[in-house]
């Protein structure tokens, strides 16, 4: 009998990097064990919802047929745009976008959208956020193997930590953080510390090269440009215990 395939949920990862002495660092949220990949270290990241589609109108710096044709979609490329900003506000406390809201209101809106009890469009258009997708640069695209339960095709963005802003998991569906880099991750997953996908690893390889956030910016630029191409591995998942 034929295993059935299960649909591959669309949704969105953000590779959040900053400068440090060495080399840069990447933002590595550790999800709970209970979740997809159990206990893996990551980028943060999720599944596009309904609401994303809602924002179309306050999305800036990326126009709705650029992001259509960088991404190889029709209508709903601004979706991932959205979903990536959504998902790194909800999962590390970060902004990319303006609005006028304090600190602390940004802090309650965040506990809201992850309780469910506040939709992100509602956000967006109540707090008149803009959304600076041009600070999004979409380098690589993931599919889950048609083995898994769970299957996922992921779109991946990298983004530079803005000035004045904190990262800091959520604390329910993340059980920590951590800035490290590239280079160091790979090392705790090779010593068995840390728990990588396959995903995640070939793309922290990747940015082990890289010496700035600029060469970073400018490579994963260039990947969007070049057309990125489908990626889909045999296994999600590499024990490294």
């Amino acid at each position: 009998m034929a295993t059935e395939i299960r649909p591959a949920r669309r949704s969105s990862t953000v590779v959040l990097v900053r400068d440090a002495v060495n080399a840069p660092e990447v933002f590595m949220v550790r999800r709970h064990r209970k979740s997809s990949f159990g206990a893996s270290y990551a980028f943060p990241g999720g599944v596009l919802e309904r609401s994303d589609h809602g924002v179309h109108d306050l999305c800036a710096g990326v126009s709705s047929a650029v992001a259509d044709r960088l991404l190889g979609v029709d209508g709903i490329g601004l979706d991932y745009f959205s979903c990536a900003i959504r998902e790194l506000f909800e999962e590390a406390g970060v902004l990319l976008g303006q609005t006028q809201r304090s600190n602390d209101e940004l802090g309650d809106a965040r506990k809201q959208l992850n309780d469910g009890s506040l939709s992100w469009d509602r956000f967006a258009a109540d707090n008149k956020l803009v959304l600076h997708c041009e600070q999004l640069q979409y380098f690589s695209y993931w599919i889950t193997p048609e083995s898994e339960p769970k299957r996922y095709s992921t779109r991946f963005f990298l983004a530079e930590m803005p000035a004045g802003q904190h990262a800091y998991h959520d604390g329910g569906e993340l059980t920590e953080s951590c800035w490290m880099s590239a280079e160091d991750v790979l090392q705790a997953c090779k010593k068995g510390e840390m728990t990588l996908i396959y995903p995640t690893r070939k793309t922290l390889e990747r940015i082990a090269q890289l010496e700035s956030t600029s060469a970073l910016r400018e490579w994963a630029r260039s990947c969007g440009e070049a057309g990125v191409v489908c990626n889909q591995p045999a296994f999600a998942l590499e024990s490294v215990q």
